[in-house]
């Protein structure tokens, strides 16, 4: 109740504007002005007791209190060593990010390219702070989280070895930024250890709210050169990697994984990532890719069929002879053209976050080819540092590289009015075992609970593509699974995700109020879907479709996984988008007492024994009595009313609120119980006295309800036992419930506007019903 009582209170402060980057939402409640204020005035250091500066800030495996690598580690602050520390020394540069013992090469490549753009850097890393001005050993960064901005404060305790830090640090020993930044990161995702292994887009988008690309650059499109100008021109964040192949297969897009490890004493085994590249596949085509970390140096050979997986850390990590590092995050800071001999050539910078470790060939640091050039240019672009930075030719590029991500900015973060501004519509949802976690495709009789939205695209691109057919309307679809980094801890990790869209039939338009059935998906193709179900955070790619209304379903690979998510939808024009059933609303059956057959001998003898001579049933002689009746029937599995359903059961029929009913009354009641026997056997379609927890929106349906997710994912949790089975008890329970909750709320809906106020007392005297 309070997870739920949470859910609502956020929605509503979102609806008042909290969450845009000009009002972050303050995490963990701390406020970065009301703490530095406080440590100003009493004189002492901030010291953050939500991310104290002890071992399980640092890890829980790897780098947990009892393992290896956190032994010697001590916390310390700027201002311990090095006599004058800076927080940014001549603005904030690339060359600021260098890798120390943590594999989140992944995280440093998406800083490194953030700080190609000012405005979006000073979105994320505040200037109202430094070492100087009012220094209280605190500062705080700003992160976008899943449709809102977020604000964290961390104390400048930091982790180290040796006198050096642990971690990220920047090539000027006395400048923190970098390293103060990976630390909030850290908290916010639970601990360090917690940033091990990511794709770079992830980090991208905590950064600027934007939504990824992905290109295969074995298959590049023909005006890949153009597409990354472009990008790069409106401020979008790029990197790229190269996969790691085995036995002539190559591995699909994954998390990147390094071995890096510049601390002595530390193991060089610090794994981003192990990945597997093992594809499932079910009848129905759907097809999921899994990653995990070997469980040993060689783990079994692939199935048939499959693409093969990272037999080792260090294959993983292999170097090539010109000094590329395969499966390893590297930034995009520039491309530029230059004539070289008398033809044009494209070039195209990369950032290693190792801060070192070059490309040896072609327009490296070393290489002939400058000589080529006209002096202003080179002089503008060559740059011998051994700094991680280095240019190479494009067609190389192609050539070396397997993978470009590109990571487009939200319609919030474009200022340029050059630059085309999308419309986004962003929906929060949630799987939940056996009510809307209903798995792809392969499990037809819970693929339809899944959740459910429809978007109407009624205009179509101003510029179309020549050959493309019929006009089309873009849209780029992101599906993002939440919170999953902070539960690796757990033992939880990403979940395999993807989401399908289909065409809205003409006889299925109009206001979408119910979700769409198993019928309407029972054979029928989407009209574009993504690639594959992969467990990375998201999933995304760039759809164009005719105009009409879709309708989009997000699931995980298998059912019954429980996870949150968003889903986001950017149009180049502006569409319509709503979530399919997000209505309430109830109109349960009202029998009347005179439909009880009098000849119902069994009706008359049961109220003759709870009765008696005052004609009244209480709630103990109810119980008693409806427990003997259903209790003797083999058709359905039954564990008995308790004394508060039936306590709830005399509420509801209660008309002169004496605690009992009289015959009229027994009747009614009766007579619901009989149509929710009814209902239940008709839902248990496989005659085993039980009925499947996904089956209960259908027979909510039949009851006279209409509820939205939320509501069915709180009756779910309620009423469903261990093995997402509900009983025929917990099933009346359920209806006898809701049917007191609709009544209560129009009682008090007097003016029927839907919303209802109520004072302390009165809440709850309606809660303890």
């Amino acid at each position: 109740m309070a997870a739920l009582a949470a859910r609502v209170s956020k929605q509503r402060a979102a609806a008042e504007g909290l969450g845009s980057n000009q009002k972050a939402v303050k995490y963990l409640g701390q406020d970065f002005q009301t703490l530095r204020q406080q440590c100003l005035d009493s004189g002492v250091l901030f010291k953050d007791p939500e991310f104290p500066a002890c071992p399980s800030a640092l890890g829980y495996q790897d780098l947990g209190p009892r393992s290896p690598q956190a032994r010697g580690i001590v916390w310390k602050r700027p201002t311990e060593l090095c006599p004058s520390p800076q927080f940014i020394i001549g603005g904030a540069k690339r060359t600021d990010i260098c890798q120390g013992a943590l594999g989140d090469c992944w995280l440093l490549a998406a800083i490194a390219s953030l700080t190609l753009n000012e405005e979006l850097l000073y979105r994320v890393v505040p200037r109202d702070q430094d070492f100087q001005d009012n220094y209280a050993g605190i500062f705080h960064f700003q992160f976008w989280q899943y449709g809102e901005w977020v604000e964290v404060v961390v104390d400048d305790r930091l982790p180290t070895k040796d006198g050096k830090l642990l971690f990220l640090h920047s090539e000027e020993g006395s400048e923190f930024w970098s390293a103060l930044l990976e630390k909030a990161y850290a908290k916010l995702n639970g601990s360090y250890e917690a940033l091990a292994g990511g794709s770079t887009v992830e980090g991208f988008e905590d950064f600027t709210g934007g939504i990824s690309e992905f290109y295969d650059l074995k298959k590049p499109p023909a005006s890949l050169y153009q597409i990354i100008w472009k990008a790069l021109r409106s401020g979008s964040l790029l990197a790229c990697s190269i996969d790691v192949s085995q036995d002539g297969f190559s591995l699909l897009p994954h998390p990147h994984v390094c071995l890096r490890s510049h601390i002595p004493g530390l193991a060089a085994t610090q794994y981003c990532s192990g990945t597997t590249g093992l594809i499932k596949e079910g009848p129905d085509g759907e097809t999921s890719i899994h990653r995990r970390f070997p469980a040993a140096p060689a783990p079994p050979s692939p199935a048939p069929g499959t693409r093969g997986w990272v037999s080792s850390a260090a294959e993983a990590e292999a170097i090539t002879s010109q000094k590329l590092v395969k499966s390893h995050a590297y930034s995009i800071t520039g491309v530029e053209e230059v004539d070289s001999r008398g033809r044009p050539e494209r070039l195209i910078r990369l950032r290693n976050p190792w801060g070192e470790v070059e490309w040896t060939g072609a327009w490296s640091d070393n290489a002939p080819e400058w000589n080529y050039i006209a002096p202003r240019q080179k002089e503008e672009l060559y740059k011998k540092v051994e700094d991680g930075e280095f240019w190479m030719s494009f067609s190389d590029f192609l050539r070396q590289f397997s993978r470009l991500e590109i990571c487009n900015l939200s319609p919030d973060s474009l200022s340029s009015k050059e630059v085309h501004k999308w419309n986004l519509v962003l929906f929060n949802g949630r799987w939940t075992r056996g009510c809307t976690a209903g798995g792809c495709q392969n499990y037809p009789a819970t693929y339809w609970t899944n959740p459910q939205f429809e978007i109407r695209l009624d205009e179509v691109d101003d510029h179309q593509e020549e050959g493309a057919g019929e006009p089309c309307c873009t849209v780029l679809l992101g599906l993002m699974q939440k919170n999953r980094r902070r539960q690796k801890r757990m033992g939880q990790g990403m979940l395999s995700i993807g989401y399908a869209v289909y065409k809205v039939p003409k006889e299925r338009e109009g206001p979408a109020a119910a979700q769409l059935g198993r019928d309407f998906f029972q054979g029928r193709q989407p009209s574009a879907r993504s690639a594959t179900y992969v467990n990375l955070r998201e999933v995304s790619a760039r759809v164009r479709l005719p105009p009409g209304p879709y309708v989009v379903v997000p699931a995980t690979f298998e059912p019954f996984k429980d996870g949150d998510f968003c889903l986001r939808v950017f149009s180049e024009k502006k569409a319509k988008a709503l979530e399919i059933g997000d209505v309430v609303a109830g109109n349960p059956h009202e029998p009347h007492p005179c439909e009880v057959d009098q000849e119902d001998g069994q009706f008359e003898r049961l109220f003759e024994k709870l009765a008696g001579k005052d004609s009244e049933v209480s709630a103990s002689e109810l119980k008693t009595a409806l427990n003997e009746v259903f209790s003797k029937r083999t058709d359905i599995k039954f564990d008995g009313f308790d004394i508060n359903t039936c306590r709830e059961m005399i509420s509801l029929m209660d008309s002169n609120g004496m605690g009992s009913l009289g015959l009229v009354e027994f009747k009614t009641l009766w007579l619901k119980i009989q149509k929710y026997l009814e209902i239940y056997r008709e839902m248990d379609y496989n005659h085993l006295g039980t009925i499947d927890a996904h089956e209960m929106r259908a027979a909510l349906k039949k009851a006279g309800f209409t509820l939205n997710n939320q509501v069915q994912q709180t009756i779910a949790t309620r009423y469903a036992g261990s093995k997402l089975g509900v009983d025929f008890d917990g099933f009346v329970a359920c209806m006898i419930r809701l049917e007191t909750l609709f009544k209560l709320f129009r009682l008090l809906d007097k003016d029927q506007s839907g919303i209802v106020r109520l004072s302390l007392a009165e809440w709850l005297c309606c809660a303890l019903v």
